[in-house]
């Protein structure tokens, strides 16, 4: 194997260069990293600036619990640096998530508003219409907890909370995300809903439910959708639940963040409608049509005191035309070139494990199914409730005009 890989780098002149991707199964990982580096076609490298290098791209999910993360950590490290492993989360890749940071950090505006002084709560939500399609024998073991949340969503979460880096170095910038992370309480039954698709009705045709697909054990309690209410303890963000939530199945594609504020402390009643405004909200649509979008309170025109809510939007396609490379694209090129910027660090894995293994042991030990919801719908109707009075997911209940 060796010679073969010495004759294809010869022929095609890459230095020696080596980067492996190991989109296999996570029981894989260590094995497959600890043979390559028996048969030397791995080796460690104590200096990031060695030539030529040999780096391994590593796919989600990187273990199923906080103790396997812990070993498959420490047997890929009796083989590899740390700046050799480059854990890829594709969400970290999409020009809209990368743009987070320029967002909050480029522009005075916005700083001062994100924290507990100004809001009431923040949401990120990650849909998908698609059910488990062929996965069945992987999502079946995963579910949405390991397969989204303890991943995607909470790589967008650390972006949300983090605080301000004192550089804009990988270093710094994993730094600052792992703070944010460990930071959360860990979960528990009473912080999280979880549901599995019924039958139902999706863009006009009809489709199983979850224990119908191909695959799938008749009896599953795999949870196809799962909300959670995150408590963070830091000082910017005591008293502002964080929710995430995603699910497969549900009414559209979307992943999006949205900030919402607190109610101004003394507002005008619309005299005409006879209700309270419609809260301001910062909606940061990741996806599928990129967008940030301000929703805020406008007098319509007239000799009445009408209230209605109005946004201003910037488009990412119609502003620049182009959202960039594809996700894997950028990343595998930033991998090329040894910048671990977009990439999860070993500690952010570990934190954000240590965040759900409660709430995943709990439900194991819980003869309690998770809540059944059509196909086509937003999740269990339990989810609305996670959020507390006077609060709704959006775009559900999203108010602007």
């Amino acid at each position: 194997m060796v010679r073969r890989l010495e004759e294809l780098e010869a022929s095609h002149g890459t230095g020696g260069n080596r980067l492996v991707y190991l989109a296999v199964p996570p029981a894989a990982f260590g094995p497959l990293v600890e043979r390559l580096a028996t048969v030397g076609a791995l080796r460690r490298q104590l200096d990031p600036q060695e030539r030529p290098w040999h780096r391994v791209v590593v796919e989600k999910p990187f273990g199923d619990s906080l103790a396997s993360a812990r070993a498959l950590n420490a047997q890929l490290r009796r083989h590899l640096s740390e700046h050799q492993i480059f854990c890829i989360d594709h969400f970290l890749g999409k020009e809209t998530v990368q743009n987070l940071l320029v967002f909050r950090f480029a522009n005075a505006l916005w700083e001062p508003l994100w924290s507990r002084l100004y809001l009431d709560h923040v949401q990120i939500t990650v849909a998908e219409t698609l059910g488990v399609d062929r996965r069945a024998g992987y999502y079946d073991r995963a579910g949405a907890v390991r397969d989204m949340i303890q991943n995607h969503l909470l790589q967008l979460f650390a972006l949300v909370a983090m605080e301000p880096p004192v550089s804009y170095d990988a270093a710094s910038i994993h730094h600052e995300k792992a703070k944010a992370l460990r930071a959360v309480r860990p979960l528990g039954p009473a912080d999280a809903v979880r549901g599995q698709y019924a039958a139902g009705q999706l863009d006009g045709q009809s489709v199983p439910g979850y224990r119908q697909e191909e695959g799938v054990p008749p009896d599953s309690r795999t949870e196809t959708f799962a909300a959670v209410r995150l408590e963070v303890d830091t000082w910017r963000w005591a008293g502002v639940p964080i929710f995430l939530r995603t699910g497969k199945r549900l009414a559209r594609n979307l992943s999006a963040i949205v900030l919402e504020f607190r109610p101004a402390p003394h507002p005008p009643a619309d005299p005409v409608e006879g209700d309270r405004p419609a809260p301001n909200r910062l909606v940061l649509q990741l996806q599928p049509d990129p967008a940030i979008e301000l929703q805020f309170e406008a007098k319509v025109p007239g000799l009445e005191a009408r209230l209605r809510p109005v946004a201003m939007t910037f488009s990412y396609r119609q502003t620049f035309g182009v959202l960039g490379p594809d996700a894997y694209e950028r990343l595998l090129l930033e991998a090329m070139l040894g910048d671990a910027t977009l990439f999860t660090h070993a500690d952010e894995v570990e934190a954000a494990w240590a965040i759900v293994d409660p709430l995943l042991a709990a439900w194991a030990a819980q003869p309690e199914e998770p809540r059944p919801y059509p196909a086509g719908s937003w999740g269990p109707p339990e989810a609305a409730a996670l959020l507390g009075p006077g609060r709704a997911w959006w775009p559900e209940g999203r108010t602007n005009a």
